[in-house]
């Protein structure tokens, strides 16, 4: 699962997969799927895209690419657009819808009860597909009283060491003023006013010396396990791959989880549409929605996915009620409205 990312290049490592042989389809059955790879897009294959190729007999091709809008945008205005159906952060699925740039989804046309999806009403171009969390995890054989709050990360004289973050403004800034004493329900209110913003990076500034940023998702658990830094900010589906594959023992903090979630979107002129809604019906389908959590630690974005996930799988969940005590739900316009300007803010800071 990926979060909004302004700083990070978008450079696409364009690895084509096909599940099934040109020559068994027809031409307008055919469908290019894009998404983030790893683990997630592993995920993707097993509960998605082979058994809709089978079902359907949809020729289903994979490409991956690191998230954003540049590489759609692109596509769009030049009118080369390849991509039929896109695995897309929800808050740069709302920038491009805002841009014209993706198709208003039909939801007619995909036979789904919207108020089914978690946030199915947030963005008039993408399907909520699942939700994932930006959270804070250590290794606990290191730190055995590991930490237990956002302020915890901010504590160097409490947990002295390095510290691994994102290098983007996108949940740094919330979690500095959460560490500063401001409520998760008042996070944005407070970062829509210039002195929010000032006090955000004042916070940052205590720890800034301590960091270590890192820009791709898989870096995180490497860091950790290399004992580079002591605590990182990561995504909880590379943690918990992490953990089950690697024998570390790590541990997710689920306090302060900044909630976000992935959309798919079809971006404007896709070559198979009809394909395109139907590969998003059955995604989101609960049966497949629920068979994902198999293989990748995603929330279903369909609520009726929830009692056919596994209880030892649900756990570790960031849709889990048990983890969202005191979430954060990233607030998606706020970063479409703010998100050039904060960026712009914090690479001048990095480089102060």
């Amino acid at each position: 699962m990926k979060a909004f990312r302004f700083t990070t290049s978008l450079i696409a490592g364009l690895a084509t997969i096909a599940l099934m042989p040109m020559s068994s389809a027809v031409a307008g059955d055919q469908l290019t799927i894009t998404s983030y790879g790893g683990a997630a897009q592993i995920a993707e294959r097993k509960a998605y895209y082979e058994p809709f190729a089978k079902k359907t007999g949809v020729s289903v091709t994979e490409e991956e690419y690191n998230g954003g809008v540049a590489k759609i945008r692109a596509m769009v205005e030049s009118n080369t657009v390849s991509w039929d159906v896109v695995f897309n952060d929800a808050m740069y699925a709302s920038q491009m819808c805002a841009e014209g740039v993706l198709e208003v989804i039909d939801w007619g046309k995909l036979g789904l009860d919207r108020s089914k999806l978690r946030n199915g009403d947030k963005d008039d171009c993408g399907v909520p597909e699942s939700f994932y969390a930006t959270i804070v995890a250590y290794d606990k054989d290191k730190l055995p009283n590991g930490p237990t709050t956002i302020a915890d990360l901010f504590d160097l004289q409490k947990f002295p060491g390095k510290r691994g973050l994102f290098k983007d403004p996108f949940v740094n800034l919330e979690w500095a003023l959460i560490a500063d004493g401001v409520a998760t329900s008042d996070v944005y209110k407070v970062l829509s006013t210039p002195e929010g913003v000032d006090r955000a990076f004042k916070k940052l500034d205590t720890i800034k010396k301590d960091v270590v940023w890192w820009e791709a998702g898989a870096q995180p658990p490497q860091l950790l396990a290399d004992g580079q830094v002591v605590i990182t900010q990561a995504w909880n589906g590379r943690i918990s791959d992490a953990i089950k594959n690697s024998g570390k023992n790590f541990e997710i903090m689920w306090d302060g989880q900044a909630l976000g979630w992935n959309t798919l979107i079809i971006p404007k002129g896709a070559p198979h549409l009809e394909e395109a809604y139907k590969f998003i019906a059955f995604a989101v389908d609960p049966a497949q929605q629920a068979e994902k959590t198999h293989y990748f630690a995603g929330g279903p974005a369909n609520i009726e996915a929830t009692p056919l996930v596994d209880p030892k799988i649900l756990s570790s969940l960031p849709t889990n009620p048990e983890n969202m005590g005191n979430a954060l739900m990233v607030d998606v316009e706020f970063w479409a409205d703010h998100g050039d300007e904060l960026g712009q803010r914090f690479t001048a800071w990095l480089a102060q």
